[in-house]
């Protein structure tokens, strides 16, 4: 009879075994679940920094004076499809392949417009806090620092442009 007891008693042990058990795999779950949410968090702060470069190069391309074109007429930028196709030209101009949406949020970009040249940039509309704070390409160097994606913001700024002088012809001495 002795040991029908403490065969009974095995069992006890054997449930809380398999409850520890349990509790194990919850924890490494949920320390997997939280590694993986950082590299995902890492990889769509990469493909915001890709895009939102892409759409600021396309954006630059925009603003900046046709070789081909005697006189440029600036014109203002006031949808970002016209990047996909140029309604100025009766050719077929693409500043981007495609119209890409801000990574983070999965939603249109935040436009940044001027009055006189239309959009001039975009930013990401999430407030969350960035992990990337330093080590950015010299063009995104006024990254440094920010704490959230909103604060990222994609801007074309114009180069000044200095009046230049005239270059004369060289004169032919000795004729």
């Amino acid at each position: 009879m002795k040991r029908y007891v403490f065969l009974s008693n095995n069992r006890g042990y054997t449930y809380l075994f398999v409850l520890l058990a349990v509790m194990l795999m919850g924890i490494m779950q949920g320390i997997v679940g939280q590694s993986w949410k950082g590299i995902m968090q890492r990889e769509r702060e990469a493909e915001l920094l890709f895009r939102g470069m892409q759409i600021q190069d396309a954006i630059a391309r925009w603003h900046q004076p046709k070789p081909d074109v005697q006189q440029h007429v600036a014109t203002p930028l006031n949808d970002l499809k016209d990047l996909l196709q140029d309604p100025r030209t009766p050719a077929k101009v693409r500043y981007l392949r495609k119209l890409y949406r801000d990574p983070i949020t999965n939603q249109d970009w935040t436009v940044i417009r001027e009055p006189v040249r239309g959009i001039v940039g975009v930013a990401s509309s999430s407030k969350d806090a960035v992990i990337k704070k330093d080590n950015f390409p010299d063009q995104l160097r006024q990254f440094v620092g920010a704490q959230r994606y909103d604060q990222w913001q994609f801007v074309y700024a114009a180069a000044k442009t200095t009046e230049s002088v005239p270059l004369t012809p060289p004169a032919v001495i000795g004729r």
